[in-house]
């Protein structure tokens, strides 16, 4: 018996029709979709996404359940795209001891995890990237299209941006919810969980910075949707490239500094553009955001450093990983500061990451190699989960990127300051 209710292929699976290890995957489910409060599933007929990239020593319940629908021959029939891999020793550089804690005590079983993903479906080595809606990737939602991932930078730009629709789910749940090719149906998969609870009236006087905005919506909003109001007046009303690499970076922080899973921009996201202010509820409350806001939220962030003047040792941007006009960008930027400075390459390990595709498309240009000669490398691992190491939380890191600040002891600062510290 469930509350949930399921058709009559769906309570066949639970009996047994598919094979026993099928009949877990959807018990979990419904076990799972029963706590949150979902009523029945959606279908899923589409590309997953799948968080649980790295193959951290610990988790070897994990293997086990892979190894179970290998066993039973099960695969995510529409396939999926995961998370960053966690190391790169030819780009990340890394001394003998923080080598041998990477691959002895913490990620020993990668090669092994990836072996088990290729076997359950992931589409290929390409696939490792938490950007995966990038066109460059190809793991893009369409409109109204339901998913069922659990990357947060993810979930809340299919939500947001594409108009998917997608709940913050669980590790696990994710790939379950790919092999069942099923969604639970709740939250966000519903009209009503995608209206707004805020309404957030951003009145700078400049382009607020990215990060820092969807900080500041993120620990004020929490998990809630807001409707931000006044952002198209520096964005624009149209989904370019430059609006895509600004709204990924200003979701992330939604979504790790608070837990926003959706939110609407005022002529701007397609909801919004559809639906107006029908989206907002009439008891929404109201968050003003002006260039006060904004600095004070900036200067809130604490330093985690043991030696807070300390020198920065690593310099990490791209995370979420960076779109192809972002590392343009930074690639000229750098370039100018240097030859402003006088310098010829960056006085700080600076490593910029970017999915594979995208990682690769940038390595057929002329800035690549510009790149490489200001001391610069480019890599497609995950910061957060390299930061991860115990040897690199007393290392002064710095970053552009506020959900690294948000789950590491590194320092956020913003790109000007970014640029200004690795080339002086």
């Amino acid at each position: 018996m469930t509350k949930m209710k399921l058709t009559a292929e769906e309570k066949a699976i639970l009996d047994g029709s598919q094979g026993e290890v099928m009949a877990k995957i959807l018990k979990t489910l419904v076990m799972f979709g029963e706590a949150v409060g979902a009523t029945d599933f959606v279908p899923v007929k589409n590309c997953g996404h799948l968080v649980t990239s790295f193959g951290l020593k610990m988790i070897t319940p994990v293997y086990k359940i892979m190894d179970e629908i290998i066993a039973a021959g099960i695969k995510a029939p529409y396939g999926f795209t995961a998370d960053p891999r966690p190391i790169d020793y030819e780009n990340v550089k890394c001394n003998p001891i923080e080598k041998l804690v990477f691959s002895k005590f913490m990620y020993s079983k990668q090669k092994d995890y990836e072996e088990q993903l290729k076997k359950i479906g992931l589409k290929d080595s390409d696939s490792f990237t938490c950007a995966c809606y990038l066109d460059d990737v190809g793991n893009k939602p369409k409109y109204g299209e339901a998913i069922g991932w659990a990357e947060s930078s993810a979930v809340v730009f299919a939500n947001s941006v594409l108009g998917a629709r997608c709940n913050r789910n669980s590790g696990m749940i994710d790939i379950f919810q790919s092999i069942a090719c099923r969604a639970l149906n709740y939250g966000f998969m519903k009209d009503e969980g995608r209206k707004a609870k805020w309404i957030v009236e951003v009145k700078t006087t400049k382009k607020p910075e990215a990060q820092i905005l969807g900080s500041a919506i993120g620990m004020k909003v929490v998990e809630d949707v807001p409707y931000i109001k006044g952002l198209d007046k520096w964005i624009g009303t149209e989904i370019n490239e430059d609006v895509i690499s600004y709204l990924k970076d200003f979701g992330a922080a939604t979504a790790s500094n608070g837990a926003v899973g959706l939110y609407h921009i005022d002529n701007v996201t397609p909801e919004a553009k559809e639906k107006g202010k029908d989206l907002i509820l009439s008891d929404a409350k109201v968050y003003v955001i002006d260039d006060h806001e904004i600095e004070r939220v900036y200067k809130s962030y604490p330093v985690m450093w043991k030696n807070p003047d300390a020198k920065p040792k690593l310099c990490f941007i791209g995370c979420p990983h960076a779109t192809f006009k972002q590392l343009n960008w930074w690639t000229e930027h750098i370039g100018q500061k240097l030859n402003e400075h006088g310098k010829k390459k960056v006085n700080t390990q600076t490593v910029i990451t970017a999915a594979p595709a995208v990682a690769e498309k940038f390595r057929k240009t002329e800035n690549y190699q510009k790149l490489l000669s200001y001391g610069v490398r480019l890599s497609s691992i995950c910061p957060l989960m390299y930061t991860n190491n115990p040897l690199e939380k007393s290392k002064p890191i710095i970053t552009s990127s506020n959900k690294l600040r948000t789950y590491s002891n590194a320092k956020y600062l913003m790109d000007k300051d970014i640029l200004e510290t690795i080339t002086r």
